[in-house]
């Protein structure tokens, strides 16, 4: 079947195919360029931080939610201990374990790198109204589910 303009209009998953993955490798060519927040912390890991403000984690437990493989999210780990970002304590749960937890310095960069995204995100939609913004979110979060869900599928399968 021809990519034509009617096509795209007759089947909206081919063009919202084509939209994502645009996008996909537009955002990681923005995140290859982007200014570092701190300059020894890779963006990769920027996540792991995010996911330890709710609280203490177990690697095993944060590569899971990152979908991620341990000994990755190990090294990131090991970094962001080094440079006091993150501290190793023991699990509240299991005192056998250890379970990570954000320092006061690990909070300070994790506020900066929100605000800078915050700020570039701003500027991306500066000619969206807010109902846009709100809509696209809720659709976002929306996919962002369907996708985990389908991830879940495919992992039990494999």
């Amino acid at each position: 079947m021809p990519d034509t303009v009617e096509t795209r209009a007759a089947m909206p998953t081919l063009a919202l195919g084509d939209d994502l993955i645009r996008v996909v490798k537009l955002l990681h060519v923005v995140r290859q360029h982007a200014p570092r927040q701190h300059p020894q912390v890779d963006p990769m890991a920027y996540p792991l931080l995010f996911n330890l403000k709710t609280g203490p984690l177990r690697v095993s437990a944060l590569a899971e939610v990152l979908h991620s493989d341990v000994s990755t999210v190990s090294r990131q780990v090991s970094t962001l201990v080094d440079l006091g970002f993150v501290t190793r304590g023991p699990d509240p749960d299991d005192g056998r374990a250890q379970a990570l937890t954000l320092t006061a310095e690990g909070e300070g960069l994790l506020v900066a790198i929100r605000d800078n995204r915050d700020e570039w995100i701003r500027g991306l939609l500066a000619d969206w109204d807010d109902d846009d913004v709100a809509t696209f979110s809720t659709h976002l979060r929306h996919f962002a589910s369907n996708l985990e869900a389908s991830l879940a599928d495919i992992t039990r399968r494999t």
